[in-house]
């Protein structure tokens, strides 16, 4: 006999990642929004703001609308009064992390010392002087943007070049060269721009504090242990992007100091490790829409296997082949994921358009049109929205139309 139910096993799932804590009753602050990083760990980010920009959207599912200064502030200012409590590194991809979790990642700094990606390594390997070029610019100058650096090097970009993630030119690689290598930090503005500054001027005395990578391997398992509540070595190794292999050389550790315990869940053919601060609630009681980047499903067999909900981001899929939408977001009512939602905000007129709406089997399209219909309300007023739009795709948009 399996030592947990699936069931068991998602509702320990929704309380690591914060579903059935309580939604603050007025609105909610920078203690409450330290208590979803406390949950979730890391924010992803992603650039697309057909809706709200990823890293946004986790602290809306489990606030409930919130201002989006409570993350600008904790991510890209830094008062006496309120320290930074963020810092961008490649976590699960791009990522804002704690500032104190900054020295886990010196491993992946110093893999990623000649750049991350093979061309980045390649640019700065011949630019050398140019790597010692930029940096002396940020020294003086502050946050900057590759475009500031140029004007300052007096470099000049072919007419019609544009700065853009994919004709940048080459002082834009030797800054997320010398970014992978955490010799660099960044801070955003509104339009998500990058302005990179010295490392040590972003996280502080963190820079200083060196982790041995065995070390470090081990407190991001038990870190994603914690975020997971109970999960699969595939799935602890994802959270932060690590290799299964490393996962495995640290469990026995974590074994032994009770930090997690082996346990089987019913259906699953690999078996999971149960944190010692996971808990099972009696039931979950939450609605809410989640980011296609949302810690509780970005790890997609995990959440075919918590859910049985098939989801794959169809954003770099042509149009004609998509199946449910371009932005679409998973709807969590309770302890299932019920129905999925394809978002569009615009802007000019006030409206959020609901460009498809899809409904999974078994669920009652009557409740979920109730309850995604008001959901749905709150999402438009967090963006600032007056008015709900549903367009005729998808089996739900019936009903979710006739409540609206």
């Amino acid at each position: 006999m399996a030592d947990l139910s699936v069931g068991q096993a998602r509702r320990i799932a929704l309380a690591a990642q914060g579903f059935a804590d309580p939604v603050p009753q007025g609105a909610p602050t920078r203690r409450h929004f330290r208590r979803v990083l406390g949950r979730t760990r890391l924010l992803q980010m992603d650039s697309v703001n057909i809706l709200a920009r990823a890293h946004y959207l986790p602290a809306f599912s489990r606030l409930g609308p919130y201002d989006d200064v409570l993350l600008d502030a904790a991510a890209w200012r830094d008062t006496a009064r309120s320290p930074r409590l963020l810092a961008e590194y490649w976590a699960h991809e791009a990522a804002l992390i704690p500032v104190d979790d900054w020295p886990l990642f010196g491993w992946r700094m110093d893999d990623y010392r000649g750049g991350r990606y093979r061309y980045t390594r390649e640019v700065l390997a011949r630019n050398r002087s140019l790597a010692a070029d930029v940096r002396d610019v940020i020294v003086g100058r502050g946050a900057s943007t590759p475009r500031d650096v140029e004007g300052v090097l007096g470099i000049e970009r072919a007419p019609g070049e544009k700065g853009s993630w994919w004709t940048r030119g080459e002082v834009k690689h030797v800054c997320e060269a010398l970014f992978a290598s955490g010799d660099l930090s960044a801070t955003r503005n509104g339009n998500f721009v990058r302005h990179y500054d010295l490392a040590e001027r972003i996280v502080g005395d963190q820079v200083n504090v060196t982790v041995p990578r065995g070390d470090a391997h081990r407190e991001l398992v038990a870190r994603a242990a914690a975020a997971h509540g109970v999960g699969t070595v595939a799935d602890l190794a994802d959270y932060y992007r690590l290799k299964t292999a490393d996962v495995r050389a640290v469990l026995p550790d974590l074994l032994d100091a009770g930090v997690v315990s082996e346990v089987s869940i019913d259906g699953w053919s690999d078996r999971a490790y149960l944190h010692r601060d996971a808990r099972i609630p009696r039931t979950v009681r939450r609605s809410t829409l989640l980011s296609p980047f949302d810690p509780l499903v970005f790890f997609r067999p995990r959440t075919q296997r918590l859910f049985d909900f098939h989801y794959r981001i169809e954003i770099y899929v042509p149009e004609h082949k998509r199946v449910h939408g371009y932005y679409v977001l998973p709807y969590l009512m309770d302890e299932q994921v019920a129905a999925r939602v394809d978002l569009k905000a615009d802007r000019s007129t006030g409206v959020l358009h609901v460009l498809s709406a899809h409904v999974e089997p078994g669920v009652d399209q009557g409740e979920v049109a109730e309850r995604l219909a008001a959901d749905l309300r709150a999402m438009a007023a967090w963006r600032g929205l007056d008015d709900v739009v549903i367009h005729s795709r998808g089996e739900l948009s019936g009903a979710l139309s006739a409540v609206s």
